[in-house]
């Protein structure tokens, strides 16, 4: 079972819970800080970074949800599918720890951790309530007949916020687009924002508008 950094619920009983999922070669406290600068507009909201399962090669301190050689276009597919027990298991134990319904969470995501929320939280069983991508992408299998029996296990809806920096350097801008286009085209409701002069990384805009985007869709709940 993974396991990291918590943030309880400022009002003390925990109503919703966001679940953080890093980056490539870091770890839960990557993106922890996220829960202290939403529990304003979420004082409801239990706040957890998970550490992802496997060590970064060479790295002892970076953790990987999923190895990349960036030599196989099907990596990330065969990556993010290996990994989707892991977090499953990690999200039902979470929410069973604090008493809540499957539909009280949401998932937010770093360049893999959103490769891993968008994978993960579309085939749900209970959608989540919200999902929030930074700086990732939609993966999907590079083969036409895989892609569409991919987009067939589709499970549930919620609605999306994609945010990328105009001058990402490790996944471009375009990928919000056609992360965008491809959710879009599988019945999802996807709102997205471009950030400007912002390279691979979450900036103040970026931050304000996906605390906004999670306090509106739990209040939809």
């Amino acid at each position: 079972m993974i396991d990291g950094p918590r943030i309880a619920p400022r009002s003390g009983t925990a109503k919703q819970l966001v679940v953080f999922l890093h980056g490539y070669g870091a770890d839960g406290n990557d993106l922890i800080s996220l829960g202290r600068e939403w529990q304003g507009l979420l004082p409801d909201a239990a706040f957890v970074s998970p550490n992802a399962p496997e060590p970064v090669p060479g790295h002892p301190m970076g953790r990987q949800w999923f190895g990349l050689t960036f030599r196989d276009p099907d990596e990330r597919w065969r990556g993010v599918n290996k990994a989707q027990p892991i977090l499953n298991e990690f999200l039902d134990a979470e929410l069973a720890k604090n008493n809540l319904p499957s539909s009280a969470l949401a998932l937010v995501g770093f360049s893999q951790g959103t490769m891993m929320a968008l994978h993960v939280g579309l085939r749900r069983a209970v959608s989540p309530a919200a999902i929030v991508g930074y700086s990732g992408v939609l993966v999907t299998p590079s083969n036409q007949e895989a892609a569409k029996k991919a987009a067939e296990e589709i499970k549930s809806r919620p609605p999306v916020l994609l945010v990328h920096g105009d001058q990402d350097e490790v996944i471009p801008a375009q990928a919000l687009l056609l992360s965008a286009q491809g959710l879009g085209g599988m019945g999802l409701t996807v709102e997205w924002h471009l950030s400007q002069g912002i390279g691979h990384g979450i900036d103040g805009d970026g931050l304000r508008i996906g605390g906004a985007f999670l306090q509106k869709a739990f209040r939809g709940r």
